[in-house]
């Protein structure tokens, strides 16, 4: 719009401006208004831009986009994310992952936990797997006592100790079985609530996410999943355990899964 040739009447509303008694911008921080006094998203002094939404919804406060559209940083403070190019600044990966060999002892039809980061089992790894059970879902509790499976030192290699409240984004996963004849598996990813000093020391357990089924046919490929996230809020304090069970024990199996998260 030009304002060329417009009257001050028809023209004042398009105009912004600050509340200051016709003294302009200066060292304190006011709402840009246009000319009848609605509220804008902006304030602004000689040293200061600030921006804050007037209603609280889910759009984002502050976008940057190129001639097209594209929108390459944006900040929502409704759902507190900054993305740049499609992910939130503060992204970061977790890996579980276990090697054959250390899968030889794991038990059919139940669920065991995958270590946590370069983690392995315990030293002597025969029985030294603890396990959560045969339901559908992985136990909701574990009790730590002296015996094999059951060791603090066979719990804490898989535990990842969240040290800030976090959302999770994303999960893939990769297997691969060691004989010809493979079996169908499924994961999962839980968090407990961990108590230090106790041999009660998980509980509480609650689904984070999971993945379908997978019917592995052997040795000659590896598998990649995508998981369900079921509930992707985790606060500070939890612990995250990822799980492993197949149907059978026709293969040993080899697993990564990463875990894409972030700080909220």
């Amino acid at each position: 719009m030009s304002l060329t040739n417009k009257t001050i009447a028809n023209s004042y509303k398009d105009l912004l401006q600050v509340d200051n008694s016709n003294n302009g911008v200066d060292g304190n921080t006011r709402k840009i208004k246009d000319g009848e006094g609605t509220i804008s998203a902006l304030s602004l002094s000689d040293d200061i831009v600030a921006i804050a939404p007037v209603n609280d919804d889910t759009a984002a406060t502050f976008i940057v986009t190129n001639l097209a559209g594209t929108t390459f940083f944006a900040v929502n403070t409704s759902n507190n994310q900054v993305q740049a190019l499609g992910n939130n600044l503060n992204t970061q990966y977790a890996i579980f992952g276990v090697g054959n060999t250390q899968t030889a002892n794991f038990v059919d039809d139940t669920h065991h936990p995958i270590p946590y980061s370069n983690s392995i089992y315990g030293t002597s790894l025969s029985g030294h797997v603890p396990v959560f059970g045969t339901s559908t879902d992985p136990a909701t509790t574990f009790t730590t006592a002296e015996g094999n499976g059951t060791r603090a030192s066979d719990l804490v290699p898989c535990l990842w100790y969240v040290n800030d409240d976090i959302s999770i984004d994303a999960i893939k996963s990769i297997e691969g079985a060691d004989t010809a004849t493979g079996d169908t598996s499924r994961m999962h990813l839980f968090s407990y609530d961990f108590t230090s000093g106790a041999t009660s020391c998980l509980t509480a357990g609650a689904l984070v996410a999971h993945n379908n089924d997978v019917t592995n046919a052997g040795s000659e490929q590896p598998y990649l999943t995508t998981w369900t996230v079921d509930s992707a809020a985790v606060t500070a304090g939890k612990v995250i355990l990822a799980f492993f069970k197949s149907d059978s024990i026709n293969s040993d199996y080899s697993v990564n899964i990463t875990v894409k998260y972030h700080l909220t």
